[in-house]
């Protein structure tokens, strides 16, 4: 594109350049030709005043001296009945014919000669005759400045050349550069550079094209984001199904049978795992319910905890539910929602011994909804490694994916996760679901966690009869 632009100014200008530089040069060698003839009439001028007085031979001789001299003027006078031979003054270079023929015709004219030309110029004497008086210009005058001012148009035109020339290759690098870094930004997307980006300069149109292309490459980025966000998430909800499996495995007793299905179920959870600490490096991103989604959180809250019950019961854990007695509206979609009561309940049973009991309440504000999620376990005693993405709180190989999936799911709707100690002894984790999308406010206690004055409950309350409606 660059030398397409060269060479375009290129042809444009020369063209212009010979348009108007030849026909100048033309000009000017003809107003140099009327300028020597026109001083070569003024000479002749000068002689015919002495012409119309006088015919003598050495008067006219002074007169021609005073006004040109011998070598470039000369006068012919004709013969006339008192003088029987004409008179002749100068050097004549013109013939005979040309000299008969201006007097005939009465006018100027000239006529080419050996080294120039001729002004032959007729006037009248007294007698009556026509006297010719003709004034030689060499080709010197007629040529004098011509080729000056031809070099000085020659030297305007190829610097007017030059000058298109370097214009357009500024102007042409001005518009390859933003090119060719746009093919560069494309192929290094296309090699698997995901930072890839183009500057957004040059003319309109690139810039508009640098802008599509950065838009482009952060929606790929975007959309691989989500793509290892998905896998990541439904690795993790299988967590469900292998906690059951491997309590269920764990009650099989002693065998070949009850150990190949316990390492069956480890192998398939080492695997989960891989898979999801593999896509962990993903930038998080959830987006918001739209306008009208959403579910019952205390249905969800209900029918999560029918499920984890029966795995409380044969491990012996007390449970909890409270505030799930009435509709609960929350702009989550209901798979979200379980998914994260499905990794907190997970996380309980998979981080505290049998036996330890757990809850779960549900409060409803005017703007916002709170799930609280407790134990009577050991607590966490990092509640901010444990935020983190891709950080276990515990020792035992966690990805920490499911706190995240919490985090995500709350922070989409302007709200907030906090981890803190419960009024069970163990960790409490607070989901803030906010319900018009306006940040959640921040009610700080211990290690940043909600901390709500409860009064304890007898252990009589943990019991299944009394947990769901």
């Amino acid at each position: 594109m660059r030398w397409a632009l060269v060479k375009v100014s290129l042809a444009v200008t020369a063209m212009v350049v010979v348009a108007f530089a030849v026909p100048l040069g033309l000009v000017i060698r003809e107003m140099a030709r009327d300028r020597a003839f026109a001083g070569a009439e003024r000479e002749a001028a000068a002689v015919a005043p002495a012409l119309s007085i006088t015919t003598d031979r050495d008067q006219l001789a002074r007169v021609v001296a005073s006004a040109g001299s011998d070598a470039g003027m000369a006068v012919h006078i004709p013969a006339s009945g008192a003088q029987g031979a004409g008179v002749d003054i100068g050097r004549q270079r013109a013939t005979d014919e040309d000299i008969a023929a201006v007097r005939e015709l009465g006018r100027a004219s000239t006529t080419e000669v050996s080294g120039g030309s001729t002004l032959l110029q007729p006037v009248a004497l007294s007698s009556g005759e026509i006297a010719v008086v003709e004034v030689y210009v060499p080709e010197s005058e007629v040529t004098n400045g011509v080729g000056t001012a031809w070099a000085v148009l020659a030297a305007v035109g190829a610097a007017l050349i030059v000058g298109s020339v370097a214009v357009a290759d500024r102007l042409g690098v001005r518009m390859v550069r933003p090119a060719q870094r746009l093919v560069e930004g494309a192929h290094e997307l296309g090699e698997g550079k995901l930072g890839a980006r183009v500057p957004e300069e040059g003319p309109t149109e690139l810039r508009l094209a640098a802008v599509a292309f950065n838009s482009m490459a952060d929606q790929v980025v975007q959309l691989l984001a989500n793509e290892r966000e998905l896998a990541a998430d439904l690795s993790h909800r299988l967590r469900t199904p292998l906690t059951v499996l491997r309590l269920n495995a764990a009650s099989l007793g002693d065998g070949p049978a009850a150990d190949q299905t316990r390492a069956a179920v480890e192998q398939l959870e080492r695997e989960v795992d891989t898979i999801i600490r593999t896509a962990r490096d993903a930038k998080p991103q959830t987006a918001a319910a739209g306008p009208g989604a959403g579910c019952d959180a205390a249905e969800v809250v209900r029918e999560r905890m029918a499920f984890w019950s029966a795995l409380a019961e044969d491990e012996g854990r007390k449970w909890r539910v409270a505030g799930a007695d009435r509709p609960v509206r929350i702009p989550v979609a209901r798979a979200d929602l379980a998914a994260a009561l499905d990794a907190l309940l997970g996380n309980v049973f998979r981080h505290t011994q049998e036996g330890t009991a757990f809850a779960v309440d549900v409060h409803n504000g005017e703007d916002a909804v709170i799930v609280l999620v407790s134990d009577a376990g050991p607590g966490i005693p990092d509640p901010e490694a444990a935020m983190a993405r891709g950080r276990g709180s515990g020792s035992d190989g966690s990805t920490g994916l499911g706190l995240d999936i919490v985090r995500r799911l709350a922070e989409s709707t302007g709200g907030d996760v906090r981890i803190g100690s419960s009024v069970l002894g163990g960790t409490e984790v607070r989901i803030w679901i906010q319900l018009d999308g306006r940040a959640a406010p921040v009610r700080r206690g211990h290690r940043g966690a909600v901390r709500r004055r409860r009064q304890p409950r007898p252990a009589s309350t943990f019991n299944r009869s009394r947990s769901l409606p």
